[in-house]
C-alpha cells in the first residue's frame, strides 16, 4: 500500500484535519501522480455534510486534480513518468455497458466510481480524493494536461469546466444562439467563457447588480438583474438556451418564461429541494427543461485541449490547505472569484 497524506473529515460534524491513509499499489493499468493543485468545489462541502446521501467517512474530498506522473503500471501506454496529468469527478466505470461504450462513462448504467466518497470497483476500500499528496487512478480515467496554461487555474476545469462545456456542446450552442447563464459563480463564470468562445450571444442572469462588471469582464454581452421587474419583463421570450448553474432554491417557472419558443433550460446546479414546475411553463412555447452532469472522459479531454488552444482557464484564488475551512465559509457566502484552488505543496 502507498502511505498518503491528506485532509479528511472524520464525520459530518467535524472540521477537515490532517489524516494519513493508504492507497492501493500501482497495478498494471494504473497511473500514480503526485498532486500539485486541487480545486475546491461546492459539492465537496455538500458531501461532507451528507446533504445528498450518507457519506463514507473518513472522507478526503477533492475532484479537480492536477499533478505529475511518478509511476505507471506495466500495461500503461498513454502516460509516462514526468507527464502532467489530471483527474476529475470519476476514476472508473464498468467500461462495458451501452453508455460507457459511447464515451458516456458519467452515465455508466452500473454507476461510475466517484473520485471520493465512493468505493473502489472491487469493493475493497473507499475512494479518497485530491486533498492529498498523491493518487492512483486507472489509466483510462487519467487526462492529459497541457503545460501551456497555469496549472492551478486548470484544476477547476476538471469539474466546473466540463460541467458547463458538456451541455453547451451537446445542445450545439454557438453562433446565432442567445444563451443566458443563470448565476455567476464557479460554474457560471466558466459557462460565460465557453458560451462566448463558441460564438453565442451571452447574457448573465443574476440577483446581484454588483456582478455586472465581472460578467462583462468575462466576456458577457448583456446582464439582467433578476430582481428588477422591468429588466425581467424586457427579457421575456429572449433566449434560445438558459444554462442554470444555481444550487440555491429558485423559481424555475420564472426563468422558463424567458425562453423563446422551442427554447431549452438546462440545469447543472443542484438545489437542495425539488423544484415545482407548472405544466403551462413548458406548454406555452414548446419549451424543454433538461439536465446535464459532467462529461465523459473523451469529452473532458476535448475540453482540456480546447482550453489549451484558446487560452481558457478558471479564475481562481489560491489557498493553503490549512485554510480550507475558512474557504468553505467564504464559498457558502459567495465570497470567491470564482474558484478556490489548494496549493498542495502546503500539505506537510
Amino acid at each position: 500500500m502507498i502511505e498518503t497524506k491528506g485532509y479528511a473529515a472524520q464525520d459530518e460534524n467535524t472540521a477537515l484535519a490532517p489524516w494519513t491513509f493508504n492507497r492501493r499499489e500501482v497495478g498494471p493499468h494504473d497511473v500514480q501522480f503526485d498532486i500539485l493543485f486541487c480545486g475546491v468545489c461546492h459539492s465537496d462541502l455538500h458531501q461532507i455534510k451528507n446533504d445528498w446521501l450518507p457519506g463514507i467517512f473518513p472522507m478526503v474530498p477533492g475532484h479537480e486534480i492536477v499533478g505529475r506522473v511518478v509511476k505507471v503500471g506495466d500495461h500503461v501506454t498513454k502516460f509516462k513518468v514526468g507527464d502532467l496529468a489530471g483527474t476529475g469527478c470519476m476514476v472508473d466505470s464498468c467500461q462495458v455497458c451501452e453508455n460507457c461504450k459511447q464515451d458516456l462513462e458519467q452515465y455508466c448504467l452500473e454507476g461510475n466510481t466517484q473520485t471520493y466518497n465512493g468505493m473502489e470497483r472491487d469493493g475493497s476500500m473507499p475512494t479518497y480524493g485530491g486533498y492529498s499528496n498523491t493518487i492512483v487512478v486507472r489509466e483510462e480515467f487519467v487526462l492529459h494536461v497541457s503545460d501551456k496554461l497555469d496549472l492551478a487555474a486548470v484544476a477547476p476545469l476538471l469539474c466546473a469546466g466540463i460541467t458547463t462545456y458538456s451541455p453547451l456542446r451537446h445542445w450545439k450552442v454557438g453562433k446565432g444562439h442567445k444563451l443566458a447563464v443563470l448565476g455567476l459563480g464557479g460554474l457560471g463564470h466558466m459557462a460565460v467563457k465557453f458560451g462566448v468562445a463558441f460564438g453565442a450571444e451571452v447574457t448573465v442572469l443574476s440577483t446581484s447588480p454588483k456582478k455586472e462588471a465581472d460578467a462583462k469582464k468575462l466576456g458577457a454581452h448583456n446582464f439582467v438583474v433578476t430582481t428588477d421587474k422591468d429588466q425581467l419583463k424586457a427579457a421575456r421570450g429572449s433566449f434560445d438556451f438558459i444554462l442554470d448553474t444555481v444550487s440555491a432554491p429558485h423559481d424555475f417557472n420564472l426563468y422558463l418564461s424567458l425562453l423563446r419558443t422551442n427554447g431549452t433550460m438546462i440545469c447543472v446546479g443542484v438545489p437542495p429541494e425539488p423544484a415545482e414546475v407548472a405544466a403551462f411553463s413548458l406548454l406555452g412555447g414548446r419549451k424543454s427543461l433538461a439536465g446535464s452532469g459532467i462529461g465523459g472522459i473523451a469529452e473532458t479531454q476535448e475540453m482540456l485541449d480546447f482550453c489549451a488552444a484558446n487560452n481558457i482557464v478558471s479564475d481562481i484564488e489560491m489557498i493553503d490547505i490549512k485554510d480550507i475551512q475558512s474557504a468553505y465559509d467564504r464559498m457558502v457566502k459567495g465570497d470567491v472569484r470564482y474558484r478556490f484552488v489548494i496549493n498542495m505543496a502546503t500539505l506537510k
